[in-house]
């Protein structure tokens, strides 16, 4: 469903800027990072143990009072009833039935106040832990997590973002280098131009490939500079993923499971996501749009959940039933949440004092709660936590120490905004 924005920022659109490479970063820092893509042949078995992360951006501002907070019989609450979910006592809204029996599995914090209702400031905040400031640049989550879990004997890149894209890469790792900037994919097919032409051989593209790396070589003897590292980078993965391209298919994925995850594209889009996190990639972003709704808020919120419920669900019953839901971290959240007062249009407005999140996997406490809002939601009354808190305990659920730091040319630079600390009460 398109949603009729009234707010009239670029933003809500969800456009990716798509860049060959992260060009400002310097050259010191993808060093000696090639080594594994480089090698066709590398062997790549996937840990039991090893963390993975999933995050699903409800771009827009998804209403915590149609989804985790629900408010029935207020003056706020809406038409929607709260429904009883597979945790005793736990309710959520009527528009999630299919998730209300896996929140078993799940964690809901329903107490963030982030004091931010701007599009692009919320998302970069929830996405980084950090408060946008003309001062410095910091890097978006998936990008701390690749660095982070970065697994050197992998051939695949640790940070993806599904849908509407083609394999280009994003601007999103700032400092840590083009080698964790996200590639963005599309709907469940390889990307395009993957595959090697007919009209080349597998020994006329070796060879190839070995003249060009002979060339790059000697240029960077002495020309090196960010510029041809990120050429480099981008250029290496895009052969590993040549070699790999059936990882990004789900057309070989069974029917069933197709059919279970739904025939809209966010139903192929979190498929893919469960393929890629089972063939090792690091990190992986979903976004689901069209929830900025400050007209017709309760229609358009009746539609996009409707879509949102049944995959998502799916979701985490498959992580659950193969034991991976153990080692991976799912995340829902968005830039920010809505109004508790219905405008004249039926809809509500951005709102960033009063809203929640979603959580499973990774250690996490299972079927808790954390935080409340008064009888209407429009405050917080316990446990109030910032996006900074909420970043914390990310990288805390997947064994990350938050507290560390990134040596970025021989300067600490904190892995997590060092004002916060993770929600201690999630932790197992």
């Amino acid at each position: 469903m398109k949603c009729n924005y009234a707010c009239g920022t670029a933003e809500h659109l969800h456009a990716r800027r798509r860049f060959l490479g992260n060009m400002a970063a310097g050259s010191s820092l993808v060093v000696g990072g090639l080594g594994a893509l480089t090698n066709p042949s590398t062997a790549r078995q996937l840990e039991t143990t090893q963390k993975r992360m999933i995050v699903i951006n409800m771009a827009g501002g998804l209403s915590q009072l149609e989804s985790w907070d629900p408010k029935p019989g207020t003056n706020t609450g809406g038409p929607f009833r709260a429904i009883e979910t597979s945790v005793p006592g736990v309710h959520i809204s009527e528009l999630l039935p299919y998730t209300a029996q896996q929140m078993h599995n799940m964690a809901i914090v329903r107490s963030i106040n982030t004091h931010n209702g701007d599009h692009g400031k919320g998302t970069y905040m929830m996405l980084t832990g950090r408060r946008q400031t003309p001062a410095a640049d910091f890097p978006r989550l998936g990008a701390v997590v690749a660095k982070g879990l970065d697994q050197h004997n992998s051939a695949l890149p640790g940070h993806i973002q599904v849908g509407g894209g083609s394999g280009a890469r994003n601007n999103d790792s700032a400092y840590l280098g083009p080698r964790y900037a996200s590639i963005s994919l599309g709907s469940g097919t390889p990307p395009q131009n993957s595959a090697r032409p007919k009209s080349v051989s597998e020994q006329s593209d070796a060879t190839r490939n070995r003249l060009r790396r002979k060339a790059n070589s000697r240029f960077a003897q002495r020309r090196r500079t960010a510029k041809t590292d990120a050429y480099t980078q981008n250029y290496e993965q895009a052969i590993e993923l040549m070699a790999q391209r059936d990882v990004f298919d789900i057309s070989k994925e069974s029917q069933k499971d197709r059919d279970r995850y739904g025939p809209h594209p966010f139903g192929h889009h979190l498929l893919l996501a469960r393929r890629l996190v089972e063939n090792g990639i690091t990190f992986v972003q979903v976004s689901h749009s069209n929830y900025d709704t400050h007209n017709e808020n309760f229609n358009f919120h009746l539609e996009q959940l409707g879509e949102f419920d049944r995959p998502f669900a799916t979701l985490i019953e498959d992580l659950a039933a193969s034991g991976m839901l153990e080692h991976t971290l799912v995340v829902v959240l968005s830039e920010f949440g809505r109004t508790p007062n219905i405008n004249k249009y039926y809809g509500r407005d951005h709102w960033g004092n009063a809203w929640s999140i979603c959580m499973s996997g990774a250690g996490l406490q299972r079927g808790a709660v954390i935080g409340k809002t008064n009888d209407n939601g429009t405050k917080v009354t316990d446990r109030e936590v910032d996006a900074g808190h909420m970043f914390h305990t990310y990288l805390q659920a997947l064994g990350l120490d938050s507290a560390g730091h990134f040596d970025i040319g021989g300067r600490p630079i904190p892995l997590a905004d060092p004002a916060f600390g993770p929600i201690t009460e999630l932790m197992s």
